[in-house]
């Protein structure tokens, strides 16, 4: 797996969670608690545990929601209700995965000609009909009998397959042996193999397709305050007296935190709520913090909220060496120090807008005694504008007590969207 790659010994905590309505809030228009979750989980969790998303979107909507909301790049990403499975950056498929799901009694043409039969079904559009997956929309009110007619007429033709009605309007048959708790009791497995199981295992959710999750053994669960009835009921029909499941308080991202905190799973203090933290002192040992204190200190700077902003860019220039350099994405050079000083021009230069910042994947990779590289994302949203440079920092550390700024490196992000006007990129 891609993800062992960076892990050197099992993960802390490991994160399964839904993305719309439970990671992503749709009625949080300036994703704030989106962003809470991003900050923390950089800071606190990214260098050593796993962040999994498990949705009932296809690969395809998957990748529109990441154009639409701040989402973190995750280690895993389960797809098409725990059909597909893919990891790291660029998706890499679990063909293993695959395999599995073929072994059982399944057949698309079965269920296409048996749906047919039903004139409350409508086939959703093309981009959600997946290999292990049929998607409908089905008339309101008649999901409870179209899902036991369909069921006994797939059984009797052989069949062995699940019919997840969700939302009142969605209906999806899937192999018997897919589904998100079997995609994650298969990733559980697959960890335990490689002397990776995770010490903690966190799943969130808001809908009846997320109640699998909550039904594995020795797995903390969260349903996020604002989940559907259906789930609700469910938990009341089968897992009232799980004392590892607890519904929140809490909407969505909040209500994850909310979690980590009840379970005592780690830290819940997201960098965006913690008042010292743009004047806390760097861990060394965890030179990711720097980063992302510049890079909440920018995000502020430029909507107008520090009012001592000038002190705490001084504070910058000084971390930095004498002749520390900055390479701009659009290939010039020029002083890392000079770049932080003209940066006073910029103070409130997008108050009033929607304008975020946010960092993903920070990762140190490379670090010897004095001296670590910090490799991550930094993406710059305006309005609906959208723009992502990969970046490296090297730091060198004096006496192991501070980081000093080395160098700065930009190269634009295959998924920035780019035009004319991305020469006004700052940092």
């Amino acid at each position: 797996m891609v993800i062992m790659e960076r892990l050197k010994s099992p993960p802390p905590l490991m994160i399964v969670s839904d993305l719309d309505h439970t990671m992503v809030d749709h009625q949080d228009h300036d994703n704030l608690s989106l962003l809470r979750f991003n900050s923390l989980w950089e800071e606190a969790y990214r260098r050593d545990s796993l962040l999994v998303f498990s949705t009932a979107r296809s690969p395809i909507l998957y990748k529109e929601l990441r154009k639409e909301k701040p989402l973190l790049t995750p280690d895993v990403i389960i797809t098409s209700i725990g059909t597909e499975i893919a990891f790291g950056n660029s998706m890499v498929p679990d063909h293993s995965w695959v395999e599995t799901l073929n072994t059982g009694k399944w057949n698309r043409e079965i269920v296409l000609e048996e749906t047919s039969k039903f004139p409350e079904l409508t086939l959703q559009p093309k981009t959600e009909q997946r290999l292990h997956k049929i998607s409908f929309y089905i008339d309101e009110g008649k999901g409870e009998a179209v899902t036991k007619e369909l069921s006994q007429l797939l059984e009797k033709r052989g069949l062995d397959v699940k019919i997840i009605h969700s939302w009142g309007k969605n209906l999806d048959v899937i192999p018997r042996g897919g589904g998100k708790g079997e995609a994650l009791e298969y990733l559980l497995k697959k960890l335990k193999a490689e002397g990776m199981f995770p010490v903690n295992t966190l799943a969130c959710g808001d809908s009846e397709h997320d109640a699998e999750l909550f039904s594995i053994p020795d797995v903390h669960g969260v349903m996020v305050s604002n989940s559907q009835e259906e789930l609700l009921k469910w938990h009341t029909e089968n897992a009232l007296n799980n004392s590892k499941l607890i519904h929140s308080s809490e909407r969505c991202a909040d209500g994850i935190l909310q979690a980590i905190d009840y379970f005592k799973l780690g830290p819940t203090l997201s960098p965006r709520d913690a008042s010292e933290f743009l004047n806390g002192k760097t861990d060394t040992a965890n030179p990711g913090q720097e980063v992302l204190r510049f890079y909440l200190f920018y995000e502020r700077l430029r909507r107008g909220e520090i009012k001592k902003y000038e002190a705490y860019i001084d504070s910058f220039k000084e971390s930095c060496d004498q002749d520390a350099v900055f390479f701009h994405p659009s290939g010039a050079e020029k002083s890392l120090r000079d770049t932080f000083d003209e940066l006073r021009k910029y103070n409130g230069d997008q108050s009033g807008k929607k304008f975020w910042v946010w960092v993903d994947q920070v990762l140190v990779i490379n670090n010897i005694p004095g001296k670590c590289t910090v490799k991550f994302d930094k993406w710059e949203q305006c309005e609906d504008e959208r723009k992502c440079c990969t970046t490296t920092v090297e730091f060198t550390s004096k006496g192991g007590e501070c980081l000093v700024w080395e160098q700065v490196k930009q190269i634009w992000s295959e998924e920035s969207e780019l035009n004319d006007e991305n020469s006004c990129w700052i940092i």
